[in-house]
């Protein structure tokens, strides 16, 4: 088999490619058009995708992206460390911003990390060893797949029924973004908690955490090792009081739903719906929230708690003023 160029009158237009095998000629698109055609199933081959398969793993420094590429999943490293973690970051802004980490406590020390759908169905991050250094470890019975979505929520669903078996939303690191809620059950005492990390260059489970009291009525707490640290006081049905800047400063909306039955949620939300936004409660204790500038291409903070020492419960005594 050979191939033969022809060359007609007009190159760009004419150039055609001609395969000749066993005295027979078959006569092929112009190259122009062929070389297109390659290039999209090149695109086509490169797609990204937002989900992991048994048969789909990722291997360090792959990633995944959500469908409307607002959110990645993948490895990174904090600042001044080479220890590797598995997190979710917003991949539509220039400067990388971790909100969830799943190996937190349990760091790769080099990359050769993959994460991976195991033979029992769970999400599992393995080091180059295939150790498994986290798994999302609910008891499952069926083929699986996991996926992130658009809300940065990353979910393990039934391969069959597309049931959520597990997601990250209901075990946060140190950041309440958008569509999430934190919660608590009074009934069951099941709570979902912001845990900060433990510093800039340490995302295992810090000193602080952030979560709802239900009763005797619902307020938000700030926790450093189980002791109240911060709280908001009450809820009065559209802000809580010991936050007066609610209802006048704030950009974003903190809601609270009690269902009267015990289970007590937050959401929150942006006034602005192209505003970014997000809380983070910081390895120190501070609840931070943070809108990003497109102008200034960098988190602005417009509201922090407490703002002062004066704030911290308790830290004057209980006659302080």
């Amino acid at each position: 088999m050979k191939v033969v160029y022809f060359r007609g009158s007009r190159i760009e237009a004419a150039m055609e490619l001609i395969i000749c095998c066993k005295g027979a000629t078959m006569r092929f698109l112009p190259l122009h058009i062929l070389f297109f055609s390659c290039f999209c199933l090149l695109k086509f081959s490169t797609a990204r995708r937002d989900t992991i398969t048994h048969a789909q793993p990722i291997a360090d420094p792959e990633s995944i992206i959500s469908s409307n590429g607002a959110f990645e999943l993948g490895f990174f490293s904090p600042a001044n460390t080479t220890n590797r973690f598995v997190g979710t970051w917003y991949s539509n802004i220039s400067v990388k911003t971790v909100v969830w980490v799943a190996n937190r406590n349990r760091p790769l020390i080099d990359s050769s990390g993959t994460i991976s759908i195991s033979e029992d169905g769970n999400l599992v991050v393995l080091n180059g060893q295939k150790e498994i250094m986290w798994s999302s470890n609910p008891s499952i019975s069926a083929a699986t797949s996991a996926q992130l979505l658009d809300s940065g929520n990353l979910v393990l669903q039934d391969g069959s029924s597309g049931k959520t078996i597990w997601e990250s939303f209901r075990y946060p690191s140190d950041s309440f973004i958008e569509k999430m809620k934190i919660s608590s059950d009074a009934n069951t005492g099941e709570k979902i908690l912001l845990r900060s990390w433990k510093s800039p260059s340490d995302p295992s489970i810090g000193s602080f955490s952030y979560g709802i009291n239900p009763l005797p009525l619902p307020e938000v707490f700030v926790w450093k090792d189980g002791s109240t640290y911060w709280r908001t006081g009450p809820w009065n049905g559209q802000i809580f009081i010991g936050v007066p800047e609610m209802a006048s400063l704030y950009i974003s909306r903190l809601n609270l739903v009690n269902d009267k039955e015990g289970t007590v949620y937050t959401t929150l939300t942006s006034a602005d719906e192209s505003s970014l936004l997000y809380l983070m409660l910081n390895y120190n204790g501070t609840l931070m929230e943070k809108h990003w500038s497109e102008e200034e291409q960098e988190w602005e903070v417009t509201w922090l708690a407490p703002a002062t020492d004066c704030e911290v419960y308790g830290k004057c005594g209980p006659f302080g003023i």
